[in-house]
């Protein structure tokens, strides 16, 4: 069938035009040649396509059957050609982005809202996952870039940052000054009133502090319900190493597979939460949580693209990333 392209497309032409002139004029080739082309397909196929009239050619009753078939494959031919010149001349095109749900919820939802406006021919696919899961999506190329929190980067992948992350841990008010009174009814051998070591301090009723019993940051983490994502996430990996070099041991965990979940569940007073502090800036500004302060900070992170570097980018990422950057 291959060999036969060109003897195909030289039919199609003839048989639309139904003149040999019109259509040696139309593929640019002779007249001659156009007679030896059909000659070539009648004998491969071992049927006469085209009878000649006073006024040109015409199709036989197998020459029909065949212009049939050939017609549909040349139309969608030349259907697929137009699409693609719309693609490079209106930028439709589809862009396919792996990232978290909270990733998307906080960072990428922005950027796609002014890409889609400027590129409303682009079909946009999200596809919510971790990271570690998004970075094996781009691997079986199922996905054309992943938005992920920074991590080792594979070989013929490429990572640009975005912006600047900043782990912290946070709670309600109420539920700091709660597990400070149970902490101090626990302590009934003291003799001297309670109070939180440290600028936590300001955090704390008037009428609760008092001067001696201190709760420090490391009694809260270790004494509090911890509440952390699930094991096998870059964002949990981050806390347990900072969990470990701090000598900080939490007597209960509470895991929780989604971040937003955590902000929710730190606000309505059922623990100590680590997240995201760009991720609860609403909670933080309107009072719902507190940051604690940690005598050292969580070292942050970055959040940034993903994508392969070892092939040509198609025009639409490469515009994604242009926008975006």
């Amino acid at each position: 069938m291959y060999d036969n392209l060109n003897n195909y497309k030289v039919f199609y032409n003839v048989a639309k035009y139904k003149n040999l002139s019109r259509a040696a004029e139309n593929l640019y080739i002779s007249q001659p040649a156009i007679s030896k082309s059909i000659a070539k397909l009648e004998e491969g196929l071992g049927v006469k396509l085209f009878d000649r009239t006073s006024k040109g050619v015409i199709l036989t009753d197998e020459g029909k059957v065949l212009y049939r078939h050939i017609e549909t494959a040349f139309d969608n031919i030349i259907k697929g050609e137009d699409e693609i010149k719309k693609i490079n001349e209106l930028g439709i095109g589809q862009l396919k982005i792996g990232v978290s749900t909270s990733l998307c919820k906080h960072i990428l939802l922005d950027y796609l809202k002014g890409f889609i406006t400027m590129n409303p021919h682009i079909k946009v696919i999200i596809d919510c996952h971790s990271t570690i899961n998004t970075i094996k999506l781009l691997q079986e190329e199922k996905i054309d870039i992943g938005l992920i929190c920074e991590t080792d980067i594979p070989k013929h992948f490429e990572y640009k940052k975005l912006q600047d992350i900043h782990d912290i841990f946070v709670a309600s008010d109420s539920y700091i000054d709660n597990l400070h009174l149970r902490e101090k009814d626990e302590s009934e051998q003291a003799d001297n009133p309670y109070f939180f070591a440290g600028n936590l301090t300001s955090f704390i009723p008037e009428k609760n502090r008092q001067n001696d019993f201190k709760l420090t940051i490391k009694d809260i983490l270790e004494k509090s319900n911890l509440m952390l994502l699930e094991p096998n996430n870059i964002t949990r990996t981050h806390i347990d190493s900072y969990l470990a070099a701090e000598g900080i041991y939490p007597n209960q965990i509470l895991e929780v597979n989604n971040m937003d979940l955590l902000i929710d569940f730190a606000a309505i007073g059922m623990g100590v939460a680590s997240v995201v502090r760009e991720f609860a800036v609403d909670y933080l500004e309107n009072g719902q949580i507190i940051e604690l302060p940690l005598e050292h900070e969580v070292k942050k992170r970055t959040v940034g693209f993903i994508y392969p570097n070892n092939k040509t980018k198609t025009a639409v990422l490469e515009k994604f990333i242009e926008y975006c950057m």
